[in-house]
Parts: structure tokens; C-alpha cells; sequence
């Protein structure tokens, strides 16, 4: 049957389509997911069938249900997915245009009833089959008490060759036998490790459960155990392991032996403290950054009121002036000399200094009398500025400006002290610099009225100020145009063109980032089919749009995004999605499941800014996201020759990590041509960057396409 475009049969398929790429990855099938899709086409079409009959059928639907466990969909993760495709694509993809609510509510009958023929299928197929897996665990029991007590030879063959570690204690506690991956992991001969007695085996870093678990074990009141576990190697250095001990009974079943299966973890947990560190410390200075400033910020604050803080917030007065005169990196310099001074000020139990970004800084004291404590460390910071600096034979007079703030901790959040602190600092500056001031809340409420740009942002919107940008995405393969970010401009009538870290955050403040988001995405598919009509199919452009914090969680993001793509006529693979990394840290359920409904229709998420927050990279993996933008900071170290090889390994790490979990990567800030030929050598994707064009109208880009296009 050919199918019309958009028609019955066209948008039937594109609903399975969905449905497959959302159940796939947690089938046992052994199908493709071409095929797998073939599979589920006849039971979406029964489902359709079954939506718009006159009489409700819960019969077709509890049928679905047991066909998909036929299907080998029997992992719990399958029929959630699939009710979760049901319940948002069956009647936008199948009710044609009957009454939504009855639709609707029709819909969720079919689930109860899918639910239902799932659950009756899985509970027969599982009883059927609790017999043979039975017997095939006694079987699988035998063989293994065979090779361990009957045989060594045996045991070695089944051990020996084994890629992790493994060894053999008796109840005692006693090492008896280790295989070849262990003896290397540990670095030294068998004795060092076969005669020891597993109690030895302590280390300052042990969890509190990790020896009640092991008593438990040689006790027989477990079977086994898993932890993470650090080991002393005989040359002192450390061994990091993943560790499961289990318990081996003999044939009545008394416990007789322990078993230790062990991963060396060392390299990936260096890899990771050194990713936790880069996220957590300016590059240039090796201070704390933004991201471990509020975190320590966060902590302090949620102490109680009964714990007070101090917070000096500073700015170098005339800095611009000496990197405009004598370059940036003489500016550089500065800021580590500036940043050594600072530390040598904050050296006191609970102060810590960090660096914001460009030449501000911030130094933070808690305990009991930080009123005297945050004037005390002022005045120090201040002194530690009088001493001229020395670059290049010239003698630097530095200067800075302080806003001060001070009280008890669970009255503001992080976002506002620093945000008094920082509107202080812009007083005291304002005030001829080279000076600290006290935050005032009657100063604070002044200087935010000020602010006109937060009360002009909605008839800006009506009045049609804005308009957008847009930054080629090239392939670092062949250096074609492979698409294009978006980037939303104001053009205000007093100040010019403001960028969108003018007034970004300052929509998201007042929700009006939902209607602005919407209008940029609107207008940014528009643009990528006028490129589609003008280039032909041979050249797609794919557009990407950057999302707020704030859109992710607003009801309408979804249907929001395929109206704006059906009414444009363009198919979900040619948009991305971009979200920056701090969205998504500690996301649940609840908060992906938006993103999961675009990514099962074909739309992109990419992770954007990625390294510059602290993430558990283990969650990559139930993240729905297909591309990982590198932030600037990593390819900043790669303008100068030769390239940090830490820097090139950290890097290198992470392309392999995205590679192998089938994710994509671009990286942003690439202003030279050294840079651009290092990240291609070293397995990116994507690039984008002022080496290849600033953001710019969207005709540049189709210059840019049509220039690529024609060689």
C-alpha cells in the first residue's frame, strides 16, 4: 500500500515508527529496528482500528498487549514505553478528526486493556518456563562445584583466562588461589597476593559497611556482595576495583569458600576526578570556578540561620584597558598573579576564593561574627592589590572594586547574594573604584528597577525587536555546512543589538522565554526549509535551537514542536535541540520524558555546553540525547603549539565515550585552523566557531551551503 503524504495510512506509520524507536532499545529481539518496526505496524493498526470503533473493544487491545510479549518485549521498561507512545501519539497520529476528548478518554481505556494483555501474557509465558530455567540453574550449579572441587586443572581452564580478577579465599579469610589478571592488577608475583589473609586488606577509604558486609558473607547470612574498593598495591600506590564477593557452598550446601571477582577502576576513576576537577576549576587560574563557588555557596546557605557567611564580590578596576593595550596574554598573567594574592588573603577555616570568569572574583568566609570576619578579609584583599605587578619589565598598578555581603545563612538563595553582591560591587565601582562597599537592600531594590530591559521584554515581542543569527555547523570531515545554530538578537531601540545573555536570563525570570523560545523555533524551521527550497534535498541544512531550563518543563513543549513542524513541512531530523548540561544534571523521569517524545519522533538533543558542570557520566546513557557539544574551554588550550597532552586526552576520552554510545559530537569555539585539524584528528564530528564565520543572516548561510555544494 502506498501512502499518502499525511495521509491515514502515512501518519499510521509514522506512529509506529515512533513506537519502535521507543521500545527498541529494550527488546531481547533479534530483529532490526526496520524489522522490528514491520512487527509492530499490524498492532498499531489494530490499535487505530480499535481508537475510532463504535464500540469500545478491550479485547483488540489486550491482544496488542500480548502480542507485544510475543514480540519479546518482556523487560517492565517496554510496556511503559509503549504506553507512553500510546498515550502521546495514538490520537494525535490515528483519531483523524474526531471529538479529542472522547478520543482521549477512549485512549486511556485501550491502555488498561493493553496493560492488561501484557501482564496475562508475561504471567503465562514466565510459569510455563520457571520449570526449565529451575533446572537449568541446578544443572549450571553442578558444573561449577565440578570444575572448582573436583578438578584444578578444570579450575584453571575455566579461570585462568579470564580478563578481570579473580581469586579464591577460604572462611578464614586465607588467599588460596588467584588467576593471571589479578596478580597483574595488584603489580607484583602470586606470593604477594596468594597466602595473605583478606582481613589485611584495609584502606583508609573503605565505606563503613564494606567489612560488615564481608562477615556477613563468611558468616553464610549472604550470598554475595558488590562494592567499590581501594587496595594498597606493594609499591604503596593505590589499586581502585569494582568488587563482588561471593559465597561457594559445597555440595549439602555448608559454605566452604569465598569468591572474588574484581575490575580494575583505577584509570576510569583518575579520568573522572580529573573531568570533576576541570568542571570545577578555572583553567587559567586554577582556582574554583563558577560551578564549585555555588555549590560551596549552596551548602553554606542551606545551614541554618544560625550559621552567618560573608561574601566578597571583585571586579579589577580598568582591566579591559590593560588587555586592550598590551594583550591578552599579559591580561592572563595578571589574573594569575591577581588569583595568587587572593588565596594567600582566604587562608582561614571556611574562607575559599574562586574566579567567576574575565577578571571577577569572589572570596567567602563563614562562622559565627563574619560581620568583623568579611571587613577583615576585605581589607586584606585590598592591601594584597597595593603592590604593583611585574609583566614584561612593566610595572602594573592594580586596582579593585568590592561589593560586600553579609547575614545569616536560609534567608536568600545563592542567585541573590550573588546578585547583591555583584549590583554592590557596580556601586562601589561607580563610586570611583578602588574601594569595598556594604550591600544595601534599599540600594539592591533601587538598582533593579532600574533594570528597564526585564519591563520592555514583552512588547518587544509584539513589537517584532527581535530577530536571529545564525552559526554554520561544519562537518570536520570534509569541511561541508552541515547546518546551523540559532542565536536570537534584540535590537533595542536604546541600547543596539543585545545578545542573548543580555536578556535571556532575564525572560526566563519572567516566563516569557516560553513565547520567545516558541517564536524562535518558529521562525528558525521556517528558515531550514526556505535553505531546503533553495539548496534542493542534495544540500540539507539542519537547524539547531537552543532550549531553556524553563521550556523543558512547560506543559506544551511537545505539541508545541510538531505543530511548528507540520505546519512547516519539515520532517523531525532536520531540527536539534540543544540543552545545556546543567539542565539536565539530577533530572528525573518526569523532566526527560518531554525530551524522550521529540527524540522517538526523529528530533536530535544535543547536550549542549558539555564539561562545564559536573555530571555523573554513567547518566549519559538514559539521557535521550544523540549529540554532546563540547564547550569552548576545552579547544581554548589547542590555539597555542603544541596542544596540552592532558587537555588532548581528556578530549580524546570523551569522544571515545560519546562514540560509544552512539552520540555525536560538535565543538564550539574553534577560531583557528590548528584547532580545527587537532579536534578532527582527534575524532569529533561537528565544529562551529569564528574560524569558519561568525553568526550572521541566514543568506550568509546559504552562500556558505551553495559554495560547498558547487566544490
Amino acid at each position: 500500500m502506498i501512502a499518502e503524504p499525511d495521509g491515514p495510512e502515512d501518519r499510521l506509520r509514522r506512529f509506529a515508527t515512533i513506537w519502535s524507536r521507543a521500545v527498541f532499545p529494550v527488546t531481547s529481539t533479534s530483529l532490526t529496528r526496520p524489522e522490528f518496526e514491520e512487527r509492530l505496524l499490524p498492532l498499531a493498526r489494530r490499535l487505530s482500528e480499535a481508537l475510532r470503533a463504535r464500540a469500545f473493544d478491550a479485547e483488540a487491545a489486550k491482544a496488542v498487549g500480548a502480542a507485544l510479549v510475543d514480540a519479546h518485549c518482556t523487560d517492565p521498561d517496554a510496556l511503559s514505553a509503549s504506553l507512553d507512545c500510546v498515550d502521546a501519539y495514538l490520537v494525535l497520529y490515528c483519531g483523524e478528526d474526531g471529538p479529542q476528548e472522547d478520543l482521549r478518554t477512549r485512549c486511556s481505556r485501550l491502555q488498561h486493556a493493553m496493560a492488561a494483555g501484557y501482564a496475562q501474557a508475561l504471567r503465562a509465558r514466565t510459569l510455563a518456563e520457571q520449570e526449565a530455567i529451575a533446572q537449568a540453574a541446578l544443572q549450571a550449579q553442578g558444573v561449577v562445584a565440578q570444575a572448582l572441587h573436583a578438578s584444578e586443572a578444570r579450575f584453571r581452564a575455566v579461570f585462568e583466562g579470564a580478563a578481570i580478577g579473580i581469586g579464591i579465599a577460604d572462611l578464614e579469610g586465607n588467599v588460596l588461589q588467584i588467576n593471571g589478571a589479578m596478580m597483574r592488577m595488584f603489580g607484583g608475583g602470586e606470593q604477594t597476593v596468594r597466602g595473605r589473609n583478606v582481613r589485611e586488606w584495609t584502606h583508609a577509604e573503605d565505606a563503613p559497611q564494606v567489612w560488615k558486609l564481608y562477615e556477613e558473607l563468611v558468616r553464610g547470612e549472604r550470598e554475595h556482595y558488590h562494592v567499590e574498593k581501594a587496595f594498597y598495591r606493594p609499591d604503596g600506590t593505590v589499586l581502585w576495583t569494582n568488587l563482588t564477593v561471593s559465597l561457594l557452598r559445597d555440595a549439602d550446601g555448608r559454605p566452604q569458600y569465598q569468591l572474588a571477582l574484581m575490575e580494575d577502576t583505577t584509570e576510569r576513576r583518575l579520568l573522572n576526578l580529573r573531568l570533576r576537577y576541570e568542571a570545577t576549576h578555572d583553567a587559567l587560574t586554577g582556582l574554583p570556578n563558577r560551578t564549585l563557588f555555588f555549590e560551596r555557596l549552596e551548602k553554606v546557605l542551606a545551614a541554618g540561620k544560625e550559621q552567618r557567611f560573608g561574601l566578597c564580590y571583585l571586579d579589577l578596576d580598568g582591566f579591559k584597558t590593560i588587555n586592550d593595550s598590551l594583550g591578552h596574554a599579559a591580561g592572563d598573567r595578571l589574573l594569575v598573579e591577581v588569583a595568587d594574592r587572593l588565596q594567600s588573603c582566604a587562608t582561614a577555616p571556611g574562607e575559599m576564593v574562586a574566579r567567576l570568569g574575565g577578571d571577577e572574583f569572589v572570596a567567602l568566609t563563614t562562622g559565627p561574627d563574619t560581620r568583623r570576619e568579611v571587613d577583615d578579609l576585605a581589607a586584606r584583599i585590598m592591601n594584597a592589590l597595593i603592590t604593583p605587578v611585574r609583566i614584561d619589565g612593566r610595572e602594573l598598578t592594580v586596582r579593585g572594586s568590592i561589593g560586600i555581603v553579609e547575614g545569616a545563612a536560609g534567608e536568600r538563595s545563592a542567585a541573590e547574594v550573588l546578585r547583591s553582591a555583584d549590583i554592590t560591587m557596580y556601586r562601589a565601582k561607580s563610586a570611583g573604584g578602588n574601594r569595598f562597599e556594604l550591600a544595601d537592600a534599599e540600594a539592591d531594590a533601587r538598582a533593579i528597577t532600574r533594570h528597564g530591559l526585564t519591563t520592555a521584554l514583552p512588547a518587544a515581542l509584539e513589537r517584532g525587536e527581535f530577530f536571529i543569527e545564525y552559526q554554520p555547523l561544519v562537518h570536520l570531515g570534509d569541511g561541508s555546512v552541515r547546518g546551523a545554530e540559532a542565536l536570537v538578537r534584540w535590537l533595542h531601540p536604546q541600547h543596539g543589538v543585545l545578545g542573548p545573555d543580555r536578556f535571556i536570563p532575564l525572560a526566563e525570570r519572567t516566563g516569557l522565554i516560553v513565547p520567545l523560545g516558541r517564536w524562535v523555533l518558529e521562525h528558525s524551521v521556517r528558515q531550514a526549509r526556505a535553505w531546503r527550497e533553495r539548496n534542493g534535498e542534495t544540500t540539507p541544512l539542519r537547524i539547531n535551537v537552543n532550549l531553556s531550563p524553563c521550556q523543558l518543563t512547560h506543559p506544551g513543549l511537545v505539541q508545541d514542536t510538531v505543530d511548528i513542524l507540520e505546519r512547516a513541512g519539515v520532517e523531525p531530523e532536520a531540527l536539534c535541540l540543544e540543552v545545556t548540561e546543567s539542565a539536565l544534571i539530577g533530572a528525573d523521569d518526569d523532566l526527560l520524558k518531554p525530551l524522550r517524545r521529540l527524540a522517538e519522533m526523529g528530533v536530535d538533543i544535543a547536550l549542549d555546553d558539555f564539561g562545564t558542570g559536573y555530571s555523573n557520566l554513567a547518566n549519559l546513557r538514559r539521557l535521550p540525547v544523540s549529540v554532546l557539544k563540547l564547550d569552548r574551554s576545552f579547544t581554548q588550550s589547542m590555539q597555542q603549539f603544541p596542544a596540552d597532552p592532558v587537555d588532548l586526552k581528556i578530549v580524546e576520552g570523551i569522544v571515545s565515550l560519546a562514540h560509544s554510545l552512539d552520540l555525536a559530537v560538535t565543538v564550539e569555539g574553534v577560531e583557528t585552523g590548528a584547532q580545527a585539524e587537532q579536534l578532527r584528528i582527534l575524532g569529533c564530528d561537528t565544529a562551529q566557531g569564528w574560524y569558519y564565520a561568525r553568526p550572521g543572516p541566514p543568506e550568509r548561510l546559504h552562500e556558505l551551503a551553495m559554495a560547498d555544494a558547487t566544490g
